[in-house]
């Protein structure tokens, strides 16, 4: 298994592997044509609540953490996801792509280290 994570922003094309876009909202700015994904799983993002209170503080990052795992573990829509998730990176190379500027506090890095766990 291989799990990168790529900002759709500054994202290279040619990695090779399943392209994934696990971020609720469509990126501002990207066409889907220029984004090249293989699936949008929206349905795995955080959930609005959780992103508003989050609110990309650094400071809260430990805290988004836990919330969005329980989140991931106790909604069935997203544990479903999840599932497909790891299957797909089971033996194969994912990028999972994701809008956030901030690279070291994002749900990308969460579901990334959640994949990795499994491996």
């Amino acid at each position: 298994m291989s799990v990168i994570l790529k900002r759709i922003y500054d994202e290279e094309r040619n990695l090779g592997g399943h392209r994934i876009l696990v971020d609720g909202i469509w990126p501002r700015g990207i066409s889907k044509e220029q984004a090249e994904i293989d699936r949008w799983m929206k349905e795995i993002s955080p959930s609005s609540e959780l992103r508003k209170w989050f609110n990309h503080d650094p400071e809260k990052f430990s805290e988004f953490k836990r919330r969005y795992k329980k989140e991931l573990s106790s909604q069935s829509d997203k544990k479903s996801s999840l599932d497909e998730l790891r299957n797909l990176a089971d033996g194969n190379r994912v990028i999972l792509l994701y809008g956030a500027k901030d690279e070291k506090h994002n749900h990308a890095l969460v579901l990334k280290e959640l994949l990795e766990q499994d491996d």
